[in-house]
């Protein structure tokens, strides 16, 4: 049971991340290798916020969200809407988005670097033990969790109930056909990829109140999220959140049981036998 509730709580945090990908590349196909890098920025900002004026993290998501989503509609509108014009092809257009977004990745390690240093961060928030089921956990990690479970199940509510997120939902299965009924696919195209920055950002926020980061630890959370999204299917909500918490149990397990140092090594084996399984991933569909 301590190793269920334990990846229930990894695994909830690890979806919020996720999510923020699954909106980049799912909705607006742009597979985005400088996610991580937006989360690392987003726990910086809560450090930041945290230590200089005692601002809680929880309340710090407020602002770090609308600025992560201002940023990445900029970055979207400067770096990645001359690929979508030029791409003849939904294939040619990850191919140029991966190369374009791996650069914009250094780029941001290299000015937070400059702006923050190359030190680890971390800070004591919410450090005290919380008593479920007659175990202890964190109370950050809890509070993680369950800023989580809400920020993942409104972003459900809202691109499965409203009129923007089913036209997202639409870009993300036909652009040719949402375009035929007057959809304006650039702009939701936009909106989906700067949506998720700002989920992604928000995400680094919560983390950061129990996890210690630095300007290089992106390309770990880039990568983690890659495989929720390709293992869950993708461009499905449902598929992220499930593959997320299957996850974060396969890693406490094994860190609890086996060896703490393998569980990066079983992340990426259960994300070989998906693709060997089942390519489409958990709830993705086969391709006609």
């Amino acid at each position: 049971m301590d190793i269920i509730i334990t990846g229930f709580l990894l695994g909830g945090t690890y979806a919020l991340i996720a999510m923020g990908l699954n909106l980049q590349y799912g909705m607006a196909r742009i597979m985005n290798l400088a996610n991580g890098e937006m989360l690392v920025a987003g726990g910086f900002a809560a450090f930041w916020f945290w230590t200089a004026a005692q601002v809680s993290p929880l309340l710090t998501v407020f602002v770090v969200a609308p600025v992560a989503f201002a940023a990445n509609w900029l970055i979207y509108l400067v770096f990645l809407r001359p690929l979508v014009k030029r791409a003849r092809s939904r294939g040619q257009l990850e191919v140029d988005s991966i190369l374009t977004t791996f650069g914009l990745s250094f780029v941001s390690v290299g000015l937070m670097l400059a702006v923050f240093g190359g030190d680890y961060f971390s800070y004591s928030y919410l450090s005290f033990p919380v008593h479920i089921l007659g175990d202890s956990y964190g109370a950050n990690r809890v509070a993680a969790f369950a800023s989580a479970v809400v920020i993942c199940g409104a972003l459900w509510l809202w691109l499965d109930r409203s009129r923007p997120g089913l036209t997202i939902r639409a870009i993300a299965v036909s652009p040719d056909s949402a375009r035929l009924v007057g959809i304006d696919v650039r702009k939701m195209a936009a909106l989906a990829f700067a949506l998720g920055g700002a989920v992604t950002a928000t995400g680094g926020a919560l983390i950061s109140t129990f996890l210690t980061l630095d300007a290089s630890t992106g390309v770990m959370f880039t990568l983690k999220a890659l495989i929720i999204v390709i293992m869950g299917g993708v461009g499905d909500v449902r598929g992220t959140i499930v593959a997320a918490l299957a996850l974060g149990i396969l890693e406490t397990f094994v860190a609890t049981v086996i060896d703490p140092g393998l569980t990066l090594a079983a992340a990426y084996l259960l994300f070989v036998v998906i693709l060997l399984v089942r390519p489409q991933g958990l709830f993705g569909r086969r391709s006609a």
